[in-house]
């Protein structure tokens, strides 16, 4: 069963497959510094009327808690990661390196990027485990 992107079914799919990747367990065991968040632009003609995010609290190699929430909430969190639905469609299909998107300024972040580019190996499981989850795109409907 493939779950719509970005969804609450999509992102608690997302939860699993983070929480039960070893990789993630030691790739992330030195992350300490809060939520991420992930904003995909809104984006009318694929049927996104607002922007929408989801909210990954990792700490130290796990998932504690992940949702859909809205910019709002989103824009609290320490780091907050913005791209449009095709920039986030090409991360999961690894056609975007994520950390060089933000160097880039494809993905615009909102925190510390040297963070970020220390745990450039966990933001790489983190990638190989939304790839993993069985996604519907909005504009392959």
């Amino acid at each position: 069963m493939a779950f719509d992107f970005p969804s609450e079914e999509w992102t608690q799919a997302y939860f699993n497959a983070i929480n039960s990747d070893p990789n993630y367990k030691e790739a992330g065991k030195t992350w300490t510094y809060g939520a991420l968040a992930f904003v995909v632009s809104k984006e009318p003609s694929i049927g996104l009327a607002e922007e929408k995010a989801f909210i990954l609290d990792l700490h130290q190699g796990v998932c504690r808690k992940a949702w859909i929430s809205n910019l709002e909430e989103a824009q609290k969190q320490p780091f907050v990661i913005t791209g449009t639905y095709a920039q986030w469609k090409a991360v999961m299909k690894k056609e975007l390196d994520p950390i060089k998107g933000m160097m880039q300024g494809k993905l615009k972040l909102k925190g510390n990027l040297p963070i970020i580019v220390k745990h450039v190996k966990a933001a790489q499981v983190l990638v190989e485990n939304c790839s993993k989850v069985p996604t519907r795109f909005l504009d392959e409907k």
